[in-house]
C-alpha cells in the first residue's frame, strides 16, 4: 500500500510532510532511564507469568469438578494469582507513567538547552512559535509511547509468546488456524501504522505553524487592530488551524482503520476455535476442559493483539514529533569550533577595525525571511521586518568591501540610509554572523580567534528596538549584571532619567514590567535597554539607534549619561538623526553597502554628497 502524498492547504500550499524518524532515535531518550525500565521488564515477566498460570488454573478446576475431586487450595491459589498480577501491573504503570515524565522532561531540557545555544541565524529563518510548539507539544508525544505504547508492548510480548506455546501444545490445530487470523492482521496494521507516521509529522508542522501564528498576532494586536485586519488576520490563523485538523482527522481515519483490526481478529479466532474446537471435541481429539483452557489463552492472546496495535499507533504517532524534535537536536551549535582562552590584544591597536569586509546573508535565512513576507503581505500591507536588514534576493551582499577603524577611546557613528548596512555591521562585530569575506579584528586580533563568550563581554549592545523581558526592572538589567546590587540598579535608572519610574511603583526595582514591557512606555524601554548596557560597564558600547524614541529633554539626558561613562570607553553609535552624532570623532556614511566617506562632520559636509544631503535634509547646514 502507498503512503499518501501530502495534502494541501486552502491555498494550495504543499503542507510538508516534516522531518522523519526512526525508533533508533528515540533509544537515547530511554536508555537514560534504563534502570527503571529494567525493573518494569523484571516486573512484565513476573506479570506475564502470573496472567499466563491461570488459564492452567481455571483448566484443573475444570477437570477436578468433572472427576468429583475436591478442589483444595487450587481456588485459592487461582484468586491469589489474580490479585498478583493486579499489583504488578499496578506497579508497573505507576513507574512508566513516571518514566514517561521524566521522559518528557529531559528532552524539553535537551531542547531547550539547544535552542538557546542555536545560531541566530536558525532564529532568523524559523519562526519562534513553531520552536516554543517543538518544546511544549511535540515532546508530549513521547509520553505516549511509554504509557500507552511500549510499556504494553513489553508485557504483551511475553504473554503472546507464553500463550502461544502453550496453545501449542493444548491444540497444533487449532493453533495454525489463529496464526493466519493473527498474522493478517498485523500485516494489516504495520501497513497503515506508516500512514500514521506521515499524517503525525504534517500535524505536528502545523501544530507549530499555528503557534507561530498566534504568537505573531498577538504581539502584533495593536498593529493589527490599528490597521483594521482583525478579520483576516483571524482568517489566516484559523486556516492553519484548519490545516492542523485536517491532518489531526487523517491520523483518525488510518487509526478507525486500525482499531477494528483487534476486534475482527477476536471475532473471527473466536468462532473459529468455537467451529473447529467443538467438533475435535466431539471427535475425542480433546476434551471439554482443554477447549475452555485454550478459549481462555485466545482471550489473552488477543488482549495483548490490541496492546501491540496501539503500541504501533502510538510509536509511528511520536516518531512524527520526533523527528521534529530530532531535527533541533541535530542542528550545529554557534559556539561549535570557538577556540577556547583569551587571546593577547595588540598594543596601541584600534578597539574595531573592519578590513574589506564582505556579507550575504546565507540563502536559507534569506529565503525563510521572503516566504514570511509573502504570507504577512496577504494579511496586512505593511511587513515588518527585523533590523537585520536582510537582502531581497538571495545572490545581494549586504556589505561590500567594507574597511574602517574605531580608535579606542574614541566616539564613532555610522549614517546612511536605511537598508545600507549599519546594522549588519553590528551583527557581525558581535558574531551573530561572520564575514563572507575579509575579516574583523577586535583589538588587533580576528574575531575569529575569540571565543564568542569572550568577544561579547568586551560589549554593551543596545539594538534597535530592543525588546523588554518579560519580568521586573531588576531583572532586565541584571540580564548582564546578575551581581550588581539594587543600589547599582537604582543609580543607573537615574543616570538615564528614569527615576519616575522608580517612584510612581512602591517596589522599585522589584516592579514588574509586563509582557514585552507593556507597562512602559517606548522611550522608557529604550532607555531601560541603554540603563542594562551602562550597568555591565563593557569597554566597549554598540548602540543601534538607541535614542530613536527619545524626546528631545530625554535624548539630551541620554546622552549626558553615555558621556558621562563613555570618557574612558569606546562608542560605536548607529543614528539616524546625525544631531546626535555631529560631535563625534569619526563618522562613517554607509550605501548600499558599501563606505562612501569617513570623517568629521565638517570634513563630510565638504566632501560626501550623500552626507550633505542628509544633513541639508535635517537642517544641519
Amino acid at each position: 500500500m502507498s503512503v499518501p502524498a501530502p495534502a494541501r492547504g486552502r491555498r494550495g500550499r504543499r503542507v510538508p510532510e516534516g522531518p522523519r524518524a526512526s525508533f533508533r532515535q528515540l533509544l537515547p531518550f530511554l536508555l537514560e532511564h534504563k534502570r527503571t525500565l529494567v525493573v518494569v521488564a523484571v516486573l512484565s515477566i513476573l506479570g506475564a507469568g502470573a496472567t499466563l498460570v491461570q488459564p492452567l488454573l481455571v483448566g484443573q478446576v475444570i477437570t477436578r469438578v468433572q472427576q468429583s475431586v475436591p478442589l483444595g487450595a487450587l481456588v485459592w491459589l487461582l484468586v491469589g494469582f489474580v490479585v498478583l498480577s493486579s499489583l504488578i501491573s499496578g506497579y508497573q504503570h505507576y513507574l512508566l507513567q513516571r518514566t514517561g515524565t521524566a521522559v518528557v522532561y529531559s528532552s524539553r531540557r535537551r531542547l531547550i538547552a539547544r535552542i538557546l545555544r542555536l545560531p541566530i541565524s536558525e532564529f532568523d529563518a524559523r519562526r519562534t512559535g513553531d520552536l516554543v510548539s517543538r518544546v511544549g507539544t511535540d515532546t508530549t508525544l513521547l509520553y505516549a509511547v511509554l504509557t500507552q505504547g511500549l510499556a504494553d508492548a513489553v508485557g504483551s510480548a511475553l504473554i503472546l509468546v507464553g500463550a502461544i506455546i502453550a496453545m501449542a501444545f493444548i491444540d497444533p490445530l487449532l493453533l495454525g488456524l489463529i496464526v493466519v487470523v493473527i498474522g493478517a492482521s498485523l500485516a494489516t496494521v504495520v501497513v497503515l501504522s506508516t500512514r500514521i507516521r506521515v499524517a503525525s509529522a504534517a500535524q505536528q508542522e502545523k501544530v507549530g505553524e499555528l503557534s507561530a501564528g498566534v504568537e505573531r498576532a498577538v504581539g502584533s494586536i495593536r498593529t493589527i487592530r490599528a490597521a483594521g485586519a482583525t478579520s483576516r488576520e483571524t482568517a489566516a490563523v484559523t486556516e492553519t488551524a484548519t490545516e492542523a485538523y485536517d491532518a489531526g482527522v487523517r491520523i483518525a481515519k488510518v487509526s478507525a482503520l486500525i482499531v477494528p483490526v483487534a476486534g475482527i481478529a477476536l471475532q473471527v479466532s473466536l468462532l473459529v476455535v468455537l467451529g473447529v474446537g467443538g467438533f475435535r471435541v466431539a471427535s475425542g481429539a480433546i476434551d471439554v476442559a482443554s477447549l475452555v483452557t485454550f478459549v481462555i489463552f485466545l482471550f489473552l492472546l488477543v488482549q495483548p493483539l490490541a496492546s501491540a496495535i496501539g503500541a504501533i499507533t502510538s510509536v509511528n504517532q511520536a516518531l512524527g514529533a520526533l523527528g521534529r524534535i530530532q531535527e533541533v537536536l541535530d542542528l550545529p551549535l554557534e559556539d561549535e569550533g570557538d577556540r577556547p582562552g583569551m587571546s593577547a590584544a595588540v598594543p596601541d591597536a584600534a578597539a574595531i577595525a573592519f578590513r574589506e569586509v564582505r556579507f550575504r546573508y546565507p540563502d536559507h535565512v534569506v529565503k525563510a525571511r521572503e516566504a514570511a513576507a509573502a504570507e504577512a503581505r496577504s494579511v496586512l500591507a505593511d511587513v515588518h521586518l527585523d533590523s537585520a536588514e536582510p537582502p531581497a534576493e538571495t545572490d545581494r551582499e549586504v556589505l561590500r568591501g567594507v574597511s574602517f577603524d574605531v580608535p579606542r577611546g574614541s566616539r564613532v557613528a555610522l549614517v546612511g540610509p536605511s537598508g545600507a548596512g549599519k546594522s549588519t555591521i553590528l551583527s557581525l562585530i558581535e558574531r551573530f554572523y561572520d564575514p563572507t569575506e575579509g575579516a574583523i579584528l577586535i583589538d588587533g586580533v580576528d574575531a575569529r580567534e575569540l571565543s564568542r563568550d569572550e568577544l561579547r563581554a568586551r560589549f554593551g549592545y543596545v539594538e534597535q528596538d530592543a525588546p523588554t523581558l518579560a519580568g521586573t526592572i531588576a531583572d532586565n538589567l541584571r540580564l548582564a549584571s546578575p551581581a550588581a546590587s539594587d543600589a547599582d540598579c537604582e543609580r543607573v535608572l537615574r543616570a538615564v532619567n528614569l527615576g519616575d519610574v522608580l517612584e510612581r511603583n512602591s517596589l522599585g526595582v522589584d516592579a514588574p514590567v509586563g509582557e514585552d514591557g507593556v507597562m512602559l512606555s517606548g522611550g522608557e524601554r529604550q532607555r531601560l535597554a541603554i540603563a542594562r548596557a551602562l550597568l555591565a560597564a563593557p569597554p566597549v558600547l554598540l548602540l543601534d539607534e538607541s535614542t530613536s524614541s527619545l524626546d528631545g529633554v530625554n535624548e539630551q539626558r541620554m546622552r549626558e549619561a553615555i558621556d558621562a561613562v563613555a570618557t574612558d570607553r569606546t562608542l560605536l553609535v548607529i543614528a539616524h538623526r546625525l544631531s546626535t552624532v555631529v560631535d563625534s570623532d569619526l563618522i562613517v556614511v554607509l550605501q548600499d553597502g558599501r563606505v562612501v566617506g569617513q570623517g568629521t562632520h565638517s570634513e563630510l559636509v565638504a566632501s560626501t554628497p550623500l552626507y550633505r544631503d542628509l544633513a541639508k535634509h535635517q537642517l544641519l547646514v
